[in-house]
């Protein structure tokens, strides 16, 4: 019972994390491209100009976003492999020392030496891979992390936040355009900061008022390097 509630546990931690990064990617997506649409709309009132903007910031930072993902859980994946495979090599070959090392585990987890050998012996019986690689690393042996899952959920979140500041400054009409989209993304950025810090257990009121503040900081410093542009330009 209390190997199941670890893996329980272990996977409810896991589904956090993979809801966390989206909820993170999706913020990363409202506040880059709103930085770049507000930036091109301070220097010019060309929808297609914007439009272009947005679209190639949506389409770039989808796929860089995407690429680190994937990299970065592709190493997270190797390790994973490669302490499966240890643990493998080393109950293949000395299975005692095996059994002794996963008590000696439950020991350092609080239960008693007897008690821990019993566990120990009892779980090697049943799956002796997946309770070391459970007890001692945290991990299931048959669930390791996935990169081409974590790669599409970062191109989806960050599309779908971007997607808010684009097509709001792209059907507003010009008087009202950047100061709309200003209200959307601060909406936006409001929900996915209230977002990430209730899944991360914090109160929610710094962590909203930060990230809304540094989307308006961002906006407000690209609509003003715009309008630089667009003075010198006209």
């Amino acid at each position: 019972m209390a190997t199941m509630g670890d893996d329980g546990m272990a996977r409810l931690a896991g589904r956090l994390n993979w809801l966390r990064a989206g909820v993170l990617g999706a913020n990363d997506g409202v506040v880059s491209t709103a930085g770049t649409v507000i930036g091109v709309a301070g220097a010019t009132n060309e929808r297609t100009a914007i439009a272009v903007a947005g679209v190639a910031t949506l389409v770039a930072g989808a796929f860089s976003m995407a690429g680190g993902e994937f990299a970065s859980v592709s190493a997270q994946r190797d390790t994973e492999e490669e302490v499966v495979a240890t643990e493998g090599r080393l109950l293949s070959t000395d299975p005692g020392a095996a059994e002794r090392e996963l008590a000696q585990a439950y020991v350092d987890k609080g239960l008693s030496e007897g008690t821990a050998r019993l566990v120990a012996s009892e779980l090697s019986a049943s799956d002796a891979l997946e309770a070391h690689a459970q007890a001692e690393y945290g991990l299931d042996p048959h669930a390791l992390v996935n990169p081409w899952a974590a790669a599409l959920s970062s191109f989806v979140a960050f599309s779908v936040g971007a997607l808010l500041p684009l097509l709001t400054i792209l059907f507003l009409p010009p008087p009202v355009r950047v100061w709309g989209c200003a209200v959307a993304v601060a909406a936006g950025l409001l929900a996915t900061g209230y977002s990430s810090s209730r899944l991360g257990g914090a109160p929610p009121r710094k962590p909203v008022l930060r990230n809304v503040s540094v989307g308006l900081l961002t906006m407000a410093v690209t609509y003003g390097v715009g309008s630089l542009f667009g003075i010198a330009i006209g």
